[in-house]
Order: C-alpha cells, then structure tokens, then sequence
C-alpha cells in the first residue's frame, strides 16, 4: 500500500478485518418526495456477510406509507414544510415506528423538490437523521434510472435476459429507461403527465399547468383554471398526449410536436425491445391495481397509453413495484481497505462522505486502452445519473484488466481526465475505486505523469456498483489503511408477470 505524504512514502500491508457478526439486521427508510406525489416505505433489512462484505439478503416492507400529493404553499411552487411534516410525523406512527428506531436510509427528491429552497426545508424535516441518510437529488436522467430499478424492471432483464422499457408516467413528466443487462442503455424525458390538469368533483379545473394549457390548446380547447372541463374534451387531451408519448416510444423521427416536449436528448436504443414495463402514478390505472380517482388525467391517460402500447405487439409486464417504484430504503455496512496498492494525496484529502458511485460502462481488459472510449464513458455516466456539471465530487468504481504497462495507464488517465474534466475544473477531488491491486500505480501516474493538482484518492479491493455511496475515512496511521463505508440504495426485486 502507497500512501504519499510531501517528501516521503509508506508501505503496508494488512489482513481485512469487518466484524464477528454473520447478519445484521437494519431498519431502513426510503422516502421520495416528487412534485406531485410523495410517499414512504420503511422496511426490514437483512445483511449477510459474503467474501468480506456485506449483501443484502432479505428485505421485508414494514409499512407503505399512503400516497400523499405533495402539498403547496399558494404559490404552487414552494413545497408547504409544515403539511409535508405533519404526513411524515403521521406515516411513523402508523408504522409503529420512532425516529430513533430508524438505522439508515434515503431521501430521494425529484422535481420541485430539488429547487433549493424546498430541498432546505425538506432537509429540514430529517435533520435529525442526517448522519444515516443518503440523500439523492434526483433530475430528469436519474429519475428514470430510479424508476426502472425501483419498479424491478432493471432486476428482470438479469434474470430474464430481455430488453425492457419501462414507462414511468408520472404527474408531470413521463421517463423511459430502455434496460438490458441489468443496466440503463438509454433514457429519455418529455413533458407528459397525469397532473399537467387537476379538476375537482364537479370538473372545475383547480391545477393547469403550462403543458396542459398547451395541450388544450393543441385540440382546439382553450383552458383556464376555474372553468369546467367535460370528459370529451379531456379525452381529446389524452388521445393527443398519448401519441405524442407512443411516439417517443417508437424511437422513430420525432415530428415537432413531440420533439418539443422534450426535457432531455431523444431516445436512442438500435437494439430490439422484448417488452415494456410501467411505473409511476399513471402505471396504478394501467394494471388495474388502482379504482380510484385524483380528480386528475389519470385513468384517462392510462386508458389512451395502454391502447396504443398494446399495438405495438410486445408483453407488457408487470413488475415488482408501480407508484412507489422507488428505493425502499439503504443499506450499510463498513469495509477496511485491504489492497496493497491504495493512494492518497494530499492526505488532507480524506474524510470524504456521502460521494456518488458512477460505474462506467467500458472494458479495460483489452491489449491497448483507448482514451477517447474512457472519456465518452466517464462522460455518458455522469449525464446519466445528472452529475455531468461537475457541482459535486463522484466515484468512479472501476474494473481494471490486463497490464499496468505505462501505455496503458497513460491512455486511460488522458481519457479519466477529459471525462471528468467538468469536476476537475471545479477543484473536486479525484475518487477511484478499483476491484484490484491498482490504485496505487494510477494515483501516482496521474501526479508524477499527468501533474495532476487535484486531490487524488485511488483506492482498491473494494466492490461498488451504481447507487452505492461511499465514505471514505481518515488514514489509519498504525496500519495505512482508510476504513470505507458503503452505502447502497436498495430496491424491490422484481417478479416477472405478463398483464393479461
């Protein structure tokens, strides 16, 4: 192990080192505050230890929390801190559960909710967890990364092999992720949402969004709020939101109607779709697990999404989770690095909490390294999960193969530092994490080679993956090491089940 200080070096070696314990057993969490909905999961995690580390092995749901829609100040764009307490506070009790029984957990805000007012006073209300909470702000990218995992779409296409899209419809906006492999192979959004219009019992309109607004307006309706909507004219709305959606879905050149709609690059997948999944709001009405009405587009759009999918001639499947297709909580546990080859500089560098894991998707096994695949996947990852500004420090867990000749470090740090260059030029610190005996050799190439001014904290024989959370300790003086904590956001499983 290298751990460089100004003027002087330090080797060592150590055996691994966790805990005596077999199983843990956590309470956890898992709360998602969006623009139209939020909601709670809590739930019972069961850890085994496997090869030094801990996995999670059971997950039992305690308690789903209802489906509150998310309250408002009259501005309708400041999140109502008191309201949104009072449901938290309430969800606790029905589970039969105190703040101090909670052992972790994650706070997921999407939406309006990121904007920084809301996001402070939503902040607010958990201060008291804030030691065991992972926080996540989630934007348009990440969110329907999150959907496809929480709904278990993700989790189907490992056990299956299928390609799936899946279809979060939600109040505001619709996500697709098209997942293969366990892992997102494209994503997009547009602005097509169940709450883009709300009306009361009598059909008055209470909520009209501007994209509802333009909806009217694109069938010849021209809504204001206060007037009274009849079910004609809201099914018109829908039929027209529902081709506009299924247009996206079919990958093809997107006529201007829909193209505009978009919060996000368009869709692009040249593979072949075995299947579609949905989540969110709107996928309640699509399975039928949901009779109700919320005096919004709803059960319409559903209706209209469900027609135009089924034509397509590809299974919709239901899986695991739908509205709450969301993370049921984090799990944790505490690693000691045991790699012979760990760098850190300065070491000032380290405490580190709460980073984001990034897994990009390349092969470093090959003969040669090619710069150019190394930056475009470090780049292609953090669009994904909506780092790409460089405003908060990542991980990069990564997997090295074949040599350490110094070709192949100097191509791969010439593509480390372009991918990343948004977080470098921002003065974050530079976090890799290996599976093997590396992040020694590429800690130092990257200061003695590349004169890198960044801090630099390489370290290996650790296992990460997308959605873990990493903190990273102070140097262990006696033995050189850093202690590692990981957190990862779990999801629900997913069970394969076509709709009939």
């Amino acid at each position: 192990m290298v751990v460089q200080e100004p003027g002087s070096a330090r080797f060592s070696n150590f055996e691994r080192h966790i805990t005596d314990e077999e199983f843990i057993r956590l309470v956890s969490v898992g709360v998602d505050i969006g623009s139209s909905t939020s909601h709670l999961i809590f739930s019972r995690l069961i850890l085994q230890l496997k090869d030094n580390r801990y996995v999670t092995v059971g997950r039992e749901i305690l308690n789903a929390s209802e489906i509150l829609l998310t309250p408002y100040t009259s501005d309708q764009t400041t999140i109502d801190g008191e309201a949104l307490g009072r449901f938290i506070d309430n969800q606790y009790d029905i589970a039969g559960l105190r703040r101090d029984d909670i052992d972790t957990g994650a706070l997921i805000l999407t939406g309006v909710a990121v904007q920084r007012d809301n996001a402070r006073a939503i902040a607010d209300l958990f201060a008291q967890e804030a030691g065991k909470f992972v926080s996540v702000s989630a934007g348009d990218n990440l969110e329907a990364i999150m959907a496809a995992y929480g709904s278990g779409a993700m989790a189907l296409t490992e056990t299956s092999g299928q390609t799936i899209m899946n279809i979060d419809v939600g109040g505001g906006t619709t996500k697709i992720t098209i997942c293969g492999e366990g892992k997102a192979k494209a994503v997009a959004a547009f602005d097509v949402g169940a709450r883009l219009i709300a009306f009361d019992e009598n059909g008055t309109i209470i909520r009209l969004e501007n994209w509802g607004r333009e909806f009217g307006k694109a069938v010849g309706l021209n809504l204001e709020k206060g007037q009274k909507i009849e079910k004609a004219d809201i099914e018109k709305i829908v039929s027209y939101m529902a081709d506009r959606m299924v247009d996206h879905v079919k990958m093809q050149d997107l006529p201007a109607e829909s193209a505009k709609l978009l919060r996000t690059p368009p869709l692009y997948y040249d593979g072949q779709i075995d299947a579609f999944t949905f989540s969110g709001g709107g996928s309640e009405f699509i399975y039928g697990r949901e009779p109700g009405d919320f005096g919004d587009l709803g059960p319409y759009l559903a209706k209209a999404v469900l027609e135009r999918i089924e034509k397509l001639g590809k299974p919709i499947i239901e899986p695991e989770a739908g509205i709450r297709a969301t993370v049921i909580g984090a799990s944790q546990y505490t690693v000691q690095v045991s790699g012979s080859t760990i760098y850190i500089q300065p070491p000032s560098a380290v405490p580190v909490r709460n980073i984001a894991v990034i897994s990009p998707d390349f092969d470093l096994s090959g003969d040669s390294i090619d710069p150019k695949m190394v930056a475009r996947g470090i780049a292609d990852a953090l669009v994904r999960f909506d780092l790409a500004e460089g405003n908060v420090p990542v991980a990069l867990a990564l997997e090295w193969g074949g040599s350490a000749t110094f070709d192949r470090l100097d191509a791969f740090a010439e593509g480390l530092l372009e991918g990343m260059k948004t977080i470098i030029d921002k003065g974050h610190p530079i976090i890799l994490v290996y599976d093997d005996d590396i992040g020694g050799l590429v800690g130092i190439h990257l200061v003695e080679e590349r004169n890198v001014w960044n801090p630099v904290i390489s370290i290996d024989r650790i296992e990460l993956k997308d959605f873990d959370f990493i903190d990273i300790g102070s140097l262990i003086q006696s033995t050189g090491a850093v202690p590692v904590v990981i957190k990862s956001l779990v999801f629900p499983g997913g069970k394969k089940q076509p709709v009939e």
